[in-house]
């Protein structure tokens, strides 16, 4: 794949480890640190720019820093969003899977967006991260 995309941003949020047996199991918050690596075999318009010139748009990657009444998971309850399980490795899955969904909303009709790989890594605090990717 020629092009990778890497952003890096934070959000704020906090949430409950349902059933856990320790100090997550009760209602505590993080800075999370969000890094995104988008690789492709081409160049694609975006919603900002007609011309195939992008892999994708960093505003769309960046959808999560957005506040919660926007659409994004800063300053969230992730209980609210994600049910019971709100571990780093769920919270990631569904980063990845968010991200892709709207980066694919934006491809022209036709473009499935079938050569897009993407891996989030997430820290929950500085020395405590996960990654996914498919």
């Amino acid at each position: 794949m020629p092009w990778q995309l890497n952003t890096e941003f934070t959000f704020d949020s906090a949430h409950v480890i349902t059933g856990y047996d320790g100090p997550c199991g009760r209602l505590h918050g993080h800075t999370y640190r969000v890094r995104l690596e988008l690789r492709a075999d081409r160049l694609r318009s975006s919603a900002h720019v007609r011309r195939a010139i992008m892999v994708a748009d960093f505003k769309t990657l960046k959808w999560a820093k957005k506040d919660v009444q926007a659409g994004g998971l800063d300053h969230a309850y992730l209980n609210d969003l994600l049910g019971d399980d709100t571990t780093a490795e769920v919270i990631a899955a569904h980063i990845h899977g968010e991200t892709l969904r709207r980066v694919r909303d934006t491809l022209d009709p036709g473009d499935q967006g079938q050569d897009l790989r993407l891996k989030v890594i997430l820290w929950e605090t500085p020395d405590s991260s996960c990654e996914y990717w498919e």
